[in-house]
């Protein structure tokens, strides 16, 4: 296995020397601590949130594009809603919604109810493109709905482990590839043995030891019997992508009569950004002019 030191805020990829059989690895500490800064949370839906942070990371990673990827949970539970998004370089920001007045419990099915689902939204900028795939909420865990995403709209066998607190939020994916064009599926090939012991090695992985591993650690423990390639890592960052122009696209887009009626009531219009708690306000002279008909930009304080 090749020797390489690993650092936390990165993703990582890692293969199966000449066998198609890949795995990515995220492991997040600042950027998952900066993207709560001006949050809080029940513990049991903070991990939640960093595992569903962690799983769109790699998730992104398993893809070529440029633009955004949204993983995004509907509950019926305490946990009404969930976002998570992480762009092409590994830019991220997440928040949940809580339903009020409801006491919150410490399980996977606890949080998010029956029925719900998960949505995973690709938006590609270079091609003007977004992709859309759903899944119902099944399963125990965010890992095991990741891995029915998989199956039913990727057709690619995957396993996934996801686990966070209040320090740390991490990842592993491992991944069969498709065979080789005009090669039939033996049981007994390389190929095959390659990806049943990736499989046995994620499975036996338990959440609580993977938010305290290494990569390192993980890959010679479990994977340790095939010849491993790890890449380079690439770094994982919090950032909000909010600003003044998509406030102002909002804004307009409820109308100048609403905004102008909030104007009247409270003196000025504030928006405060869900991801970084950012506050936007505008005064009656900003309001004028982001409504003005010769679209001079407003002037926000």
């Amino acid at each position: 296995m090749t020797s390489l030191q690993t650092a936390p805020n990165e993703v990582r990829r890692f293969i199966v020397e000449n066998q198609p059989v890949r795995g990515y690895w995220v492991d997040l500490e600042s950027a998952w601590q900066d993207l709560r800064a001006h949050q809080e949370y029940p513990p049991a839906v903070r991990d939640l949130l960093g595992e569903a942070v962690s799983a769109a990371v790699l998730l992104a990673a398993t893809l070529k594009f440029q633009g955004t990827l949204t993983l995004q949970l509907e509950g019926q539970g305490q946990v009404r809603l969930l976002v998570a998004q992480c762009t092409h370089d590994f830019r991220v920001r997440a928040v949940a919604r809580l339903t009020e007045g409801e006491e919150v419990g410490d399980s996977f099915r606890s949080l998010v109810g029956e029925g719900g689902r998960v949505l995973v939204t690709i938006e590609a900028a270079e091609r003007e493109m977004r992709y859309q795939g759903i899944v119902p909420l099944t399963g125990d865990s965010l890992s095991e709905c990741l891995e029915e995403y998989f199956a039913s709209s990727e057709q690619l066998p995957t396993r996934v482990r996801l686990a966070a607190d209040g320090r740390r939020a991490v990842g592993l994916l491992v991944q069969k590839l498709p065979e080789r064009d005009g090669e039939e599926p033996d049981q007994e090939s390389p190929a095959a043995v390659a990806w049943r012991d990736a499989e046995r090695g994620i499975e036996s992985i338990k959440p609580s030891e993977l938010v305290g591993a290494t990569l390192q650690g993980m890959l010679a423990g479990r994977f340790g019997a095939q010849d491993l390639r790890v890449f380079k890592g690439a770094p994982v960052e919090f950032a909000c992508r909010c600003s003044e122009s998509r406030v102002e696209s909002v804004l307009k887009t409820l109308g100048a009569d609403e905004i102008r009626d909030v104007l009247r009531e409270q003196g000025t219009v504030e928006v405060t950004c869900e991801f970084c708690q950012r506050p936007f306000r505008f005064d009656a002279f900003a309001v004028e002019r982001l409504f003005a008909t010769d679209g001079t930009p407003s002037s926000l304080h």
